[in-house]
């Protein structure tokens, strides 16, 4: 074989060779999100189906995104999230309702046979580690009892989190302290931004209304 007819097939093993460099599983970090234990608060949703969050595009990425001092958005392939970022959230705040909670909060399909009581949606409008050293978590949750006649509840949220550091490790630590803090406000129907209730026609047949 002369060299003209084997130079492909050489520049072809070493773009393989340095394929298998770039993918090398020990340079590239995935991280967890995992809420935080925190303190005990009332049961106020029962049982609830939470639907699968909307997060920001940049939050359902797999890398893990950081703004940088010029404002913009960036990641990174050799940091990435350990699970699909809106199954983990949706899975981590559900679990984190209900253990600081201890209503019953599952994400969707709902798997049992007795219906939720009530139905969960949660819209995120912004889930960033901030150049400023602060994770932002903000948006609005909405809980609906259209089923038994009773309340519909509306609030807005915006959480922000002080971070140990820059590194991705410390965006997810926040990242999960925000998720457990939002979950405490969701089971109490409580937080700093707004409310904005209505309520069903009434139904005698109803279950506890939220209010």
């Amino acid at each position: 074989m002369t060299l003209p007819t084997r130079l492909p097939a050489v520049l072809a093993c070493l773009g393989l060779l340095g394929l298998a460099s770039c993918s090398d599983p020990e340079k590239t970090a995935r991280f967890l999100i995992d809420p935080p234990a925190g303190e005990q608060v009332p049961n106020r949703l029962g049982s609830a189906e939470l639907k699968d969050v909307s997060l920001p595009e940049y939050a359902s990425g797999q890398e893990v995104a950081f703004q940088t001092a010029d404002g913009a958005v960036r990641s990174t392939p050799k940091n990435l999230w350990a699970d699909n970022p809106q199954r983990a959230f949706t899975l981590s705040l559900a679990r984190a309702i209900s253990d600081a909670s201890g209503a019953t909060v599952i994400g969707e399909p709902w798997p049992l046979a007795e219906p939720p009581q009530r139905l969960l949606e949660v819209r995120v409008e912004k889930a960033l580690a901030q150049a400023n050293g602060t994770y932002r978590l903000s948006g609005r949750y909405f809980v609906s009892d259209e089923g038994s006649g009773g309340a519909n509840h509306a609030r807005s949220f915006d959480i922000v989190v002080p971070m140990a550091g820059t590194e991705p490790a410390a965006s997810a630590a926040a990242a999960s302290q925000a998720i457990a803090i939002l979950a405490r406000q969701i089971a109490t129907l409580s937080g700093p931004g707004r409310t904005i209730a209505t309520t069903a026609p009434a139904d005698p047949f109803a279950l506890d209304p939220l209010f």
